[in-house]
């Protein structure tokens, strides 16, 4: 494994401007700024529970909707994964973890797997129509998690177990997918090599 797992992406379209650094072997330090408050909030989250140091530095046309910027941020921490997993050698690969806020409890299972697939279930009915905190649509959530997954190329199960407060949903689902990404992403001291028959991920 190399000894240093950090990438940075840097990120330009019509509908936003995006620089994103990480380091999977973090403390859980972040500095973010996507110019869509409770997206903050859920990334710096995120780095906190993953144990990845993680800087974003965002704009765009969030005068027309959010769905840009936090899409193409989901793009952005996607790829910066991928590269900053290199090669995967001593790497866990799987992870899993349920995590409760409040009346809230979800459940993350991870497989860094180089197949990208999203199963995303539980969410209350009505619940992809709230604006959470006035701007951030809940079926953002869910749009996020496939944007991550597929630039990544990582296998994630998301499921909500219950709960009331959108709130208290999203953020359990964002806490219990960087659990889980915290196990999965972790070295292993007793794997040699790539863990997989297949010898790559």
């Amino acid at each position: 494994m190399t000894s240093s797992r950090v990438a940075r992406i840097q990120r330009e379209t019509s509908e936003s401007s995006i620089d994103l650094h990480i380091d999977l072997d973090g403390s859980g330090t972040s500095d973010v700024s996507t110019s869509v408050p409770f997206f903050d909030h859920l990334l710096t989250a995120f780095a906190k529970h993953s144990l990845i140091d993680l800087t974003v530095s965002a704009t765009g046309d969030t005068h027309i909707d959010v769905h840009h910027t936090v899409e193409d941020i989901g793009i952005a921490l996607g790829l910066a994964i991928r590269e900053a997993l290199g090669t995967k050698e001593g790497i866990s690969r799987y992870g899993d973890a349920l995590v409760p806020l409040d009346e809230a409890l979800a459940q993350a299972v991870v497989d860094i797997s180089g197949r990208p697939y999203l199963v995303h279930t539980g969410e209350p009915e009505g619940f992809e129509f709230h604006l959470i905190g006035g701007h951030f649509t809940g079926s953002m959530v869910r749009h996020v998690f496939e944007a991550i997954a597929l630039n990544a190329a990582l296998t994630v199960h998301v499921e909500v177990k219950g709960g009331r407060d959108p709130h208290h949903i999203a953020e359990a689902e964002f806490k219990a997918f960087a659990r889980a990404f915290r196990q999965a992403k972790s070295v292993d001291p007793l794997v040699s090599g790539i863990p997989s028959t297949k010898g790559a991920l």
